[in-house]
This record gives structure tokens, C-alpha cells and sequence, in this order.
């Protein structure tokens, strides 16, 4: 077992029950394992099954990057295939200073606007 991954897992989980208001018995419950497997994956002893990983995401409203800690849930995690990554380099190559300027505020990529 990666006992980093456990810990991300196990606090992830427990931030998110928290947000939601629910006990542990509860989401135990709702994903269909015993309450103490779920309190050891909440202290970073276990790591889930594919199959408690993905009732998981569902009870705790989470996308499993979140959980599994790949991702802070801030943007859509978008994977692109190829060719829509080369497709999307040859709109933006299009794009002139202040069309690029404009997405990239639009994106949150440029801090605010310096005077």
C-alpha cells in the first residue's frame, strides 16, 4: 500500500464528509461498507477498491482526482486527445496580443491588471 496515498485519500474523504454534515456511519453506509473500514480510510490505513473509490466520488460529491489528490478540484480536469491538443495550438496561434491577453484573464492565468 502507498501510505502517502492513503493519507491524501483519507484526508480528502474527511474534508468532504465534513462539508457534506454527514458521520462517518453515514457515509459508510451510503457506499456500502462497514463504518470502521471507512473510519480506517479516513485515518490513512487502507486504500479503497476501484469499485468503494467510485461510490465514494458519488456520495461525497467528488470528481475521483479530488479524491485520489491529482487534482484540487478548482478547474475541470480536461484530458485532450492529440489531435484536439493540436487543434486547439493552431486557434490560439490565430489569436492576436489582446485576443490571448483577454483569455488568459477570461482563464485566471494573468494576476490582476498592473497600473
Amino acid at each position: 500500500m502507498n501510505e502517502e496515498q492513503a493519507i491524501t485519500t483519507g484526508a480528502v474523504a474527511r474534508r468532504a464528509r465534513a462539508r457534506l454534515g454527514l458521520t462517518q456511519a453515514a457515509v459508510a453506509e451510503r457506499v456500502g461498507i462497514a463504518r470502521e473500514v471507512y473510519g480506517r480510510l479516513e485515518r490513512g490505513r487502507v486504500l479503497p477498491s476501484v469499485v468503494t473509490l467510485r461510490r465514494l466520488c458519488q456520495v461525497l460529491g467528488l470528481d475521483a482526482n479530488v479524491l485520489l489528490g491529482l487534482s484540487d478540484g478548482r478547474g475541470p480536469h480536461v484530458p485532450l486527445d492529440p489531435p484536439a491538443l493540436r487543434r486547439l495550438v493552431r486557434r490560439l496561434r490565430r489569436l492576436g496580443p489582446e485576443e490571448l491577453r483577454g483569455l488568459s484573464l477570461a482563464l485566471g492565468l494573468l494576476g490582476a491588471p498592473r497600473r
